[in-house]
């Protein structure tokens, strides 16, 4: 779990309310914000308006990258920040010191007493497929302290929210039996972008990282073998000092394990089916495929493509991982990170199946291939239309910084004060907000897939299974249509009822957030999912909500006057 209870109470008896740790990253702090937010908590001070309560939706406008469906992610650290805001001195200092030496000593003892004890949030459950215009997150309290919470509510969710459906859709072209890596440290934007996007990309459905510091903090599973660098490295066989390795079981030690392997590639070479395809190797690739063996004999896993894939890289590696055959050890399989990959993958598959026949060597001709390179959506499919031999792509640049959309766009509006419903209205009708607090739900029809996920009004009686009713679109009169649903899903639970030991639902364990994930991802109508000209998904209102939406439009939007 991510929240931890230490210690017994003072008699003992009773444990302490959990503790909920503070962000991953140190800097998410209540400064971690913009000046505006401040600005303002100081006029609604100096207005009397701080203490009022307010209401605040936070969601998105648009699904990301073309497509019909975002995965919500970053909710957990919303909560692990606002269960541990307070300013310090140091931070009272830092903002006396920006805002204008107009504004009143009260204002800065104010900022020292607030946290978040009258704050409730209510939200989606991480990890669930979301919608627009659909309240990810409703935040209540007073407003001047929400109010301090809307830069870093959105810079929480929205990133990790992007990330997580990028991962989400590449999981979805390479289709469920493939392995997916996650390589893009390098290439993130700094650290935090790298560390984010390891955790992100694992709720969408990726299986691992190479991000070592993301296996610690989130016990993703990690996974990487050497570079280019690695094996040319090595200049031959003859620097390899230490040539023994002891058999898997332990009873048995080669001594010479590199005469073993060249033997091996004699073999290969003399192999009637394989006559003609490579001549000499590469004789310092083979010292490197060696070393690396003899380090790692039971994940052996080697780059081939360093210089030249087939007349190489494969022979050689071939010849090692049968010599590690012999100790009882089985190799890991190959990674191809340039050229053709549809092609080499089935090339390699077709001398390994050969490499099985020849030698006797059972499984051998399914050894795992593992595939690199710039890849992406576009790339992976267009291998699915070529056909293609490979188990697992290792993927980086174009997931982890979004390449195909910057950012997914969340916003934070205001929805309702004191009790009276706030509208935001726009000449676009997509940046016009839905007013006052309310209640979504995701209905689901007879074949189990959802159907439309509808907004209601608070206190409006929520929608029944069996029973009819009418779903309109929030702004098009025309767009209508009524649904008897088959199972009914609240979607929003409150997650911060303004303490840790207040009744709420838990923060769940990363890999049960990847489940939700992969189980709602499973639910969804294969034609809202598809890359190319998905079907929109229906979000809706009620016909109450609706009528009062427009009732209050037209109650603040100015009447214009002809001259």
């Amino acid at each position: 779990m991510n929240t931890n209870s230490k210690g017994k109470g003072p008699k003992g008896g009773e444990n302490r309310p959990p503790v909920i740790q503070g962000p991953t990253n140190s800097m998410v702090t209540p400064l971690l914000t913009d000046l505006y937010q401040f600005t303002m908590a100081y006029a609604y001070w100096k207005a009397g308006k701080h203490n009022e309560r307010a209401v605040f939706d936070l969601y998105f406008r648009k699904n990301p990258f073309g497509g019909e469906y975002t995965v919500f992610a970053g909710m957990e650290e919303c909560i692990r920040f606002i269960a541990n805001f307070k300013f310090t001195e140091e931070d009272i200092a830092f903002i006396q010191a920006s805002l204008s030496p107009t504004c009143e000593a009260g204002f800065y003892d104010y900022l020292r007493g607030i946290d978040c004890s009258d704050v409730e949030v209510y939200a989606i459950s991480e990890g669930s497929v979301v919608f627009p215009k659909v309240p990810l997150m409703r935040v209540e309290g007073p407003t001047a302290v929400v109010q301090l919470l809307e830069t870093q509510f959105v810079n929480l969710t929205n990133y990790a929210s992007l990330v997580a459906t990028n991962a989400a859709r590449h999981r979805f072209v390479a289709g469920k039996s493939k392995l997916l890596l996650e390589f893009g440290l390098r290439r993130a934007q700094g650290p935090d972008g790298g560390i984010s996007a390891s955790k992100y990309c694992y709720i969408g459905g990726f299986d691992a990282t190479s991000n070592v510091a993301a296996g610690q903090l989130f016990g993703i599973p990690l996974r990487g073998t050497h570079s280019h660098a690695f094996v040319s490295s090595f200049m031959g066989t003859d620097e390899i000092t230490d040539k023994s390795l002891r058999s898997c079981d332990g009873k048995s030690v080669c001594k010479d394990f590199v005469s073993l392997a060249q033997i091996w590639l004699s073999k290969i070479k003399r192999a009637s089916l394989l006559i003609g395809i490579f001549g000499e190797t590469n004789q310092s690739e083979l010292a490197a495929f060696i070393s690396y063996a003899l380090a790692f004999p039971n994940s052996f896993l080697a780059l081939v493509d360093t210089y030249d894939v087939m007349r190489s890289g494969v022979p050689n590696f071939c010849a090692v991982a049968l010599a590690l055959n012999d100790l009882g050890y089985k190799a890991a399989g190959i990674r191809l990170d340039s050229g053709d990959l549809a092609y080499l993958s089935c090339e390699s598959r077709k001398f390994f199946r050969v490499i099985e026949k020849e030698f006797n060597a059972p499984g051998f001709g399914k050894m795992n291939i593992t595939a690199s390179n710039d890849l992406n959506e576009e790339t992976l499919d267009a291998l699915n239309k070529q056909g293609h031999e490979i188990d697992a792509f290792g993927i980086g640049t174009y997931l982890v910084t979004c390449y195909a959309q910057a950012a997914l766009g969340c916003v934070f509006k205001l929805v309702e004060i004191n009790n009276q419903p706030r509208i935001k209205l726009s000449e676009d009708v997509s940046k016009v907000s839905i007013p006052c607090k309310k209640r979504c739900f995701r209905l689901y029809g007879k074949e189990g897939y959802a159907l439309v996920d509808i907004m209601t009004g608070e206190n409006e009686p929520p929608p029944k299974v069996g029973e009819r009713i009418l779903c309109r679109h929030p702004f098009n009169e025309s767009k209508r249509a009524y649904v008897v649903p088959q199972q009914v899903e609240e979607l929003m639970k409150c997650v911060w009822p303004g303490s840790p030991d207040k009744p709420r639902e838990e923060l769940l364990p990363l890999k049960e957030i990847r489940d939700r994930c992969i189980k709602q991802l499973d639910k969804m109508r294969p034609d809202h999912m598809r890359r190319l000209n998905p079907t929109p998904y229906k979000v809706s209102v009620s016909a109450k909500l609706y009528d009062f939406i427009h009732f209050l439009w037209l109650n603040e939007a100015p009447v214009g006057e002809l001259q």
